[in-house]
């Protein structure tokens, strides 16, 4: 616990027996109090993995996308009584070390959300990113600062923080099931008024890294401008768009 508040780190897991061990290994468990894993119908023993580390483990017997995948953690971090909710991806791409400062960021009640950046610092380049990739988050991040009001430093990344009061307020049933929930979860916090921190965070790309390609990075950024625009619009009362609505779907605890 970290100021009478549980932990739990949920990891999206999907292709990721290679890596799983290396990082669930890095948890400081003196500090966090749950671990869970959801398999997002692997290919390979991910989840068998998992469970031989002790790791409370969920399958779904079929892909459901990575907002999917976000979407069940939540729900079982929730039931399970979790206070902060870490996410940290099973590829080992963000080190688990980081998640003292993540949570202190939340536990201390001044934020709602905490964000592991790539970008503060040096550590994107330095870790490996493709250079169009830090190109692409680059002019993403300035497109949806100016759209958003903010200033954060990027809005792509996959290591993050969040209360168990956001969780239960934000829209999130309303988002999509795939690689774009992120962003709109974002937006979301951004549009209902949550405070949102900032921690550098190295990070390593290796073969093992769960990555989008090409096509699908130019579908992403797609969704993310259309994400930020729907934002401006709603601001300007020209659009209602569900993912920004207060009586939207929110996570149902008593829903598979």
């Amino acid at each position: 616990m970290l100021n009478g508040l549980k932990l739990c780190v949920v990891m999206p897991g999907y292709n990721a027996e290679k890596t799983v061990k290396q990082t669930y290994d890095e948890i400081p468990r003196d500090l966090v109090d749950d671990v869970i894993l959801v398999d997002d119908g692997s290919k390979d023993r991910t989840a068998e993995v998992s469970r031989g580390l002790g790791v409370h483990t969920l399958v779904h017997p079929r892909n459901r996308g990575y907002g999917g995948n976000q979407k069940t953690c939540y729900r079982e971090a929730l039931r399970r009584g979790a206070d902060v909710v870490i996410m940290l991806h099973p590829d080992y791409q963000y080190t688990p070390k980081l998640i003292p400062a993540l949570a202190a960021c939340i536990s201390s009640g001044l934020y709602d959300v905490a964000l592991g950046s790539r970008i503060l610092g040096r550590g994107a380049l330095e870790g490996g990113m493709p250079f169009y990739k830090f190109v692409f988050n680059r002019c993403l991040t300035l497109g949806q600062n100016l759209l958003l009001g903010q200033r954060l430093s990027e809005y792509h990344t996959g290591y993050r923080a969040f209360s168990r009061r956001l969780l239960l307020e934000l829209p999130l049933e309303e988002n999509d099931d795939d690689f774009i929930f992120d962003n709109q979860m974002l937006v979301q916090a951004v549009a209902f008024g949550y405070q949102i921190a900032e921690v550098t965070c190295p990070t390593r790309y290796t073969a093992e890294s769960s990555s989008i390609n090409f096509r699908r990075s130019c579908k992403y950024g797609l969704g993310v401008i259309g994400c930020s625009l729907s934002y401006r619009l709603s601001r300007m009362g020209l659009a209602k768009p569900r993912i920004l609505a207060k009586d939207g779907r929110r996570i149902d605890l008593g829903s598979a």
